[in-house]
């Protein structure tokens, strides 16, 4: 059996190949792998059990990256956005509903959590990075317990 490893340093090799041992250039890929499960720890995604139907979406990114998800809600139901992030620095989350939400957010484990109304459609829920800032910022959307 042959499978397929990357990362980020170069291109696909088979895994029934010879390798050689890498040291990584530097630590930040096992720290964001670190920071990235801390995240996901918090916000209860690592492995997520829609037993009760109320989860919408969840996601994990680099802050370097942002976010920027568009999840379609149904008109005038209510869901709990929950956002953490675990590095240093700040992010700026924006949500754009009937009134926009913007909050800067800091990238020190803390959880904020917002009760939505959704307007109907998709919604826009966008996080970016703030000068300086590093780590990962999680996200989850659930429906409101109704």
């Amino acid at each position: 059996m042959t499978g397929c490893t990357s990362d980020s340093d170069g291109p696909s090799t088979p895994t029934s190949s010879p390798s050689r041992h890498q040291e990584p250039s530097d630590t930040s890929d096992h720290n964001d792998h670190k920071l990235g499960a801390q995240v996901q720890q918090t916000l209860g995604t690592a492995e997520v059990k829609n037993i009760d139907g109320l989860f919408v979406e969840a996601g994990l990114e680099h802050v370097g990256d942002g976010f920027h998800s568009r999840p379609d809600l149904e008109r005038g139901h209510s869901y709990q956005l929950t956002v953490t992030c675990e590095g240093k620095g700040h992010v700026r989350l924006s949500v754009a509903l009937k009134k926009p939400l913007h909050r800067t957010l800091a990238c020190d484990g803390s959880v904020w959590r917002q009760l939505l109304t959704a307007p109907g459609g998709a919604i826009k829920i966008d996080g970016e990075r703030m000068k300086g800032a590093t780590g990962m910022v999680g996200w989850r959307l659930d429906k409101a317990g109704e």
